[in-house]
């Protein structure tokens, strides 16, 4: 796929390394809309194209220079025109992250000082600089998910494309499984739910004598998404988070705290830091229930007896499934797991995507368990989670394993949908890409070398 875009990929990516480089002479070498491009980003972003190529064991005969310029004129391109149609990104996350960087950068060093020396500017300068390079690459990237999420694509089109590849252009599609389940939730739920929320109870009460949230966030919360943040998300607005969640959010006053709130990922203590509008900045600390050893062992005893009951002809693993299983997506299907639980998180409603077969990569600890089975065969009984981190115990059964081939439009309709629409996707970008630099003023300084530039209409 020619104008792969990694401009917006690198400049988020690798905003500390590129500032940590000597300084270059500089002088202006191109100019897209209001956008200037200096020499020094070029050659720094050149280096940032060569280590990429160098981790993905890619080389190619075209100059790193030429390909840094291109991106970077994509970049300031898609920029411009985020502007122009008023796209909005996340600022405050973008100085947080900025923030972050620079407090490593500061680490590396040694201290303040040793920054601003290294560098040749005060540390202000230096996150302000940074600062703006994130939020131009921030703003390039949502322009482009912007135009590319407008694409759809039809069960014809998605034919259409299939029947164009020549066979040796057919994906290949990697083995895949198919298996069923039976699940079983502690039994003591209950009175683990009641110790989770009494531990939540107790830091809420330090928190209001005078303990920093933020800290009690880094040291107990189980969400690993925004615990090492303190506990700390970006605005967003109440409809984002699980019912109970936005509800209890919705009736704070900033600084103050929930009383605990459960959800179906555990239980949470939330603190509002401010409101703008219908959108909210908050914090929690969430805790999940924990079981010991020995509450987690009655359902290891009950599924491996269930378990030999099933080997011995006794009962089926689908009549057991439907009987014992904990499992609501699964257990009226006589165990047969599917993506459902993955579609309901994603809000997925619709039905085309359901599927019940699996690479070994989807299937986490369950592989473990499964690489060793035939067809048919039943696991021993094991402790896993499900997608919302909440413990429980299982048997698998296997039912199919469908070797690795190459994909057809009756077996892979999904797999070949996807690449299909990206392939539609990347067309239908590159047109709006030539028409946008036939109308946008852009000017190469004579010095820089554009003939191995994969688009042409960016010489004017």
């Amino acid at each position: 796929m020619k104008r792969f875009f990694i401009g917006v990929v690198v400049a988020l990516t690798t905003i500390g390394s590129v500032f940590a480089q000597q300084v270059v002479a500089d002088k202006v070498v191109a100019v897209v809309g209001n956008s200037a491009i200096l020499y020094s980003e070029v050659v720094d972003f050149s280096k940032q194209v060569l280590q990429q190529r160098r981790e993905r064991g890619y080389t190619s005969d075209r100059s790193a220079m030429s390909e840094a310029l291109e991106n970077l004129m994509l970049q300031k391109m898609l920029y411009n025109q985020a502007l122009i149609d008023s796209v909005e990104i996340n600022l405050d996350g973008v100085a947080e992250s900025v923030d972050k960087q620079v407090d490593a950068m500061i680490a590396d060093a040694g201290s303040i000082a040793a920054l601003e020396a290294r560098e040749g500017k005060p540390v202000y300068e230096i996150k302000a600089d940074m600062r703006t390079m994130a939020e131009e690459g921030q703003y390039a990237q949502m322009m482009r998910m912007t135009i590319m999420n407008k694409v759809t694509i039809t069960p014809g089109e998605v034919e259409k494309y299939y029947n164009s590849l020549r066979t040796d252009m057919l994906p290949i599609v990697p083995e895949q499984y198919v298996y069923a389940q039976i699940t079983k939730l502690p039994s003591s739920t209950t009175l683990v739910k009641q110790r989770t929320r009494e531990k939540l109870l107790e830091m809420r009460e330090r928190i209001v004598g005078g303990a920093r949230f933020d800290m009690l966030a880094r040291m107990y919360s189980q969400d690993p998404g925004s615990a090492l943040q303190g506990g700390e998300m970006d605005f967003m607005s109440a409809e984002s988070f699980e019912k109970p969640f936005g509800e209890a959010l919705t009736k704070l006053q900033p600084g103050q705290v929930s009383g605990v709130v459960e959800t179906v990922y555990g239980f949470h203590i939330i603190q509002l830091m401010e409101k703008k509008g219908d959108l909210y900045k908050s914090r929690h600390i969430l805790l999940r229930p924990t079981f010991t050893d020995l509450e987690l062992a009655e359902d290891l005893n009950m599924l491996d007896s269930l378990a030999t009951e099933i080997k011995e002809g006794h009962i089926s693993f689908e009549e057991a499934a439907r009987l014992h299983s904990d499992d609501k997506y699964s257990k009226q299907n006589g165990g047969l797991v599917t993506n459902h639980e993955m579609l309901e998180m994603y809000g997925a409603n619709d039905t085309s995507y359901s599927r019940t077969v699996f690479y070994k990569e989807e299937l986490g600890a369950d592989y473990t368990y499964m690489r060793s089975l035939k067809p048919g065969d039943i696991s021993t009984p094991f402790q896993s989670a499900d997608m919302r981190g909440n413990t429980l115990t299982k048997i698998i059964k296997l039912i199919e394993i469908i070797p690795s081939h190459t994909a057809s439009l009756a077996n892979d309709y999904l797999q070949i949908e996807e690449i299909a629409l990206q392939n539609k996707q990347q067309r239908e970008f590159e047109e709006w890409l030539d028409k946008k630099i036939a109308t946008m003023y852009v000017k190469i300084d004579s010095s820089m070398d554009t003939s191995e530039f994969e688009n042409k209409a960016w010489i004017k």
